[in-house]
This record gives C-alpha cells, structure tokens and sequence, in this order.
C-alpha cells in the first residue's frame, strides 16, 4: 500500500466518524483498523501495543494531577479572591469587568494550567455580573472563552507538558517561553476590551485605594505563589514536572482545607470524581492517537509531506505558517493532545528541515491550538461559556472573531520573530535550549 493510499484511508475514515460525531478518542482507533486489515503485515495487537506504550510514560502523570489541582483551587473559592485583586487592579478602566475578567484569567492561567477550569470557574462568576451591569450578553461569553485560552499559553499548562513529553523537549523550557506570550495576549486583548467600552459605554468601576489593593493582594498571596512554587522548583532543578504536578495538588488541597477551609468532607469526593472523569478522557485519547501517529509513521506520511513542502525551498518563517496553519486547522476539529500527537509528529521533520527551534515550533503549535478551544465546531471553552451564559453559539461568533485578533496578532509576530518566546529561556535557563 502506497503512502498515499494509507493517508487518504486513514483521514478519510477519520474525518467520516468525525462527521457522524463518533467521539475523537474511538475515531481515532477506529480510523486505524481498516489499514489492519487490508495490510497482511500488520495486526490488531500492534494497535494496542502503540497504545500501552504510549501510557508507559512518567511525565503523563502530570495530566491528572494538574487537573485535580486546578479542580482543588475552583473549589477552594481562588477565583473569587482573584476578582478582588483584578477589581482592586484594573477595576477603574472603562470596561472594569472586561478587564477583569481577562486579568483573572491571566492569574488563574498561572495556577491551574487547563483553560476548561478557566471557563468554567471565572464564568460561573463573572458571565451573570456582567450581565447585571449592563454588559452585552455576547461580548461577555466572548472575553469570558477567549482569554480562558491564556489557561494552555502561561505556566504551567497540561498542553505544554504533553508536548515536551512526547517531542523529548525541556518542558521547563516550555514554560519560560509561554510566560512572555501569554502576557501579551493580556494586554492585547485589554486593549480589545477598551475599544469596546468606549464603543458601547460600558460602566467602570471606582478606583481602589492603596490600602484596598493591599488588601485584596494579601488575601490572593497564597495563591500567586503556586506558579512561583510550580516554575521555579522546575526551572531551579528540585522537582520534575510529574512530581511538581503532585505539589501543586498537595499545597492546593493546603489551601483549601486547612487554610480557607472552603473544601471538606463532603465536597472532596466530587472534586476527585470530576478530576479522574477528565483526565480519563484525555488519556484515552493520547492512546489511540499514538497509534494512529504511529501507522502514519509507518507508511512514511510525515517524510513524504517533508519532501513535498522542502520542493519548494521554504525558509523558517513560511514553515511557521504552514505550521500555525496547519494547528489551526485541525484544532477546530478535535483536541489539543490528540492534534499535538498526530500533527506535531508529522510537522516535527518539517521544522527541523527547516531550522527551526524545537520550542519556537511548540509555542507556534500550542498558540494555534489555543484557538480551536473557542472555534466551532470543537470550541470546548466557547461551548462551556455559552451553556454558562445560556446563548446560542451563533450569537457569540461575532465578538469573538473581533477577541482573537490579538491572539491572530501575536501568532504572527511569533511566528517572524522568534525571540518573542526565546530571550527569556536563554537569559534564565540557557542550559534548557
């Protein structure tokens, strides 16, 4: 069977199961047997060998406990004491509760590492007091799902910790250089948000005193650390990133128990549940999608797509566009771990090619898939906002089309200046590059 044939098998059963909304985890399995079958070669247990193997790994240990440290901190009431701080901070500018909402997420980025916690924590909150003061029901959907995104951009994110695990790359490398990015998707979209207030004339809150600001920052002291506490112990060489997942749960569950005592008895359980029901659900689909990577692999599709593209002589700055492109794609479609897994295999000889840093291509890569998360049809973070807000999908896609600008903006200027994500790892951790 020729390269071709097996790609336009593979990818046209799968895009048919998609279709017919077979869940991604079994369209990706189930994409794969007709190649078992037809193949003499190959057999029904080599799928589930790709499968074991690909759980066979340390580092996706992380994956579990960084949600159920995120779930900890949701039910520990952080988001509550972060809009204090964000109102206390930014509260004043036109568009107050715009701005807060983006800067919560910034903060909740920092400590929770997953932009589905984001969603739904700070829109459970924020999305009906918007709505009360007089903010446009769709514009608070939007802000509310586009700047959850920053949850996958700034440390330390699940996305980042995949994919340095699967691509062999410095996860605390990752790390450093999401800091810079996510930051400026912030202040971009800020900038977004102040267009809009002065537009719509939106209300502003009234400026916070010192002693206000003090307060609310000393009671969200405890929580702003867990990002130093996460990086730094990473960065500084104390913990992997599998064992600092496991410290963020212990000093999240610290928090909430014994310090603010919001989580007991009763509410640990649950917490536990909803944290083993999501991570079962992203595992699964990092087993099925090694397999189907690996069957590509197998018929040489990624070499072939790298012979195809090198034709054409590109240099680092096209091939990150092909790249980001690509990401963008395929993140409308299904989930960042799944994409990562069948498409940075297959674009990873591609960006070597062409020089490319391995973490300038896995910014470029994580910013794109960062889109998909508020792009139909997959969308999870919008979907999450919407059923929050009680609207229609529809009604929400015009001012989030005009919220991802920025984030569109910042894809680029990555993409053609590669220092953006680098300066800061090469200055802190060279040692990481």
């Amino acid at each position: 069977m020729s390269t071709g044939e097996a790609a336009a098998i593979m990818f046209g059963v799968f895009a048919a199961l998609v279709l017919l909304r077979v869940p991604v985890s079994f369209a990706l399995g189930l994409a794969c047997l007709p190649i078992l079958f037809i193949d003499e070669r190959l057999t029904p247990f080599l799928l589930i060998n790709e499968m074991w193997k690909s759980y066979n790994a340390f580092i996706l240990l992380a994956v579990p406990f960084f949600l159920l440290a995120a779930n900890l901190m949701n039910a520990a009431g952080i988001t509550e004491r972060l809009i204090n701080l964000a109102r206390a901070s930014v509260g004043h500018l036109p568009g107050g509760l715009g701005h807060i909402n983006v800067m919560v997420s910034m903060l909740f980025a920092g400590i929770s590492g997953s932009s589905t916690a984001d969603a739904a924590g700070i829109g459970s909150l924020l999305i009906p007091a918007m709505k009360k003061q007089g903010y446009d029901t769709s514009f608070s959907v939007a802000i509310t799902a586009c700047s959850s995104v920053m949850g996958v951009i700034i440390p330390p994110s699940i996305i980042m910790i995949v994919w340095g695990g699967l691509m062999s790359v410095s996860i605390g490398g990752l790390f450093l250089a999401g800091m810079v990015p996510g930051i400026l998707i912030a202040l971009f979209m800020m900038c977004t948000v102040l267009v809009y207030a002065k537009t719509r004339n939106y209300p502003i809150y009234k400026r916070a005193s010192l002693m206000e600001f003090f307060q609310a920052f000393g009671k969200s002291i405890l929580a702003l650390v867990t990002p130093t506490i996460i990086v730094g112990g990473i960065i500084g060489g104390l913990f992997t990133p599998t064992e600092a997942s496991v410290v963020a749960v212990l000093y999240s569950a610290f928090l909430g128990g014994l310090i603010y005592r919001a989580i007991g008895p009763k509410q640990f359980p649950r917490v536990l549940y909803d944290s083993a029901r999501l991570s079962a659900i992203s595992l699964f689909c990092i087993g099925t999608a090694s397999a189907f990577g690996w069957l590509l692999a197998y018929y040489r599709v990624p070499q072939a797509l790298v012979d195809m593209v090198a034709a054409y002589g590109t240099g680092i700055i096209t091939t990150g566009f092909i790249i980001a492109l690509s990401f963008l794609v395929i993140g409308m479609f299904i989930d960042a771990i799944p994409a990562i897994i069948i498409l940075g295999t297959i674009l990873l000889p591609l960006a070597e090619k062409a020089g490319m840093h391995p973490i300038h291509f896995a910014i470029i890569g994580v910013i794109s898939l960062a889109f998909g998360l508020v792009t139909p049809p997959y969308g999870l973070c919008l979907l999450i906002s919407c059923s929050v807000g009680e609207v229609a999908v529809s009604k929400v896609l015009k001012d989030v089309a005009i919220l991802l600008l920025p984030l569109l903006l910042l894809l680029g200027l990555t993409i053609v200046f590669p220092e953006i994500v680098l300066f800061l790892p090469r200055w802190l951790a060279p040692e990481f590059l």
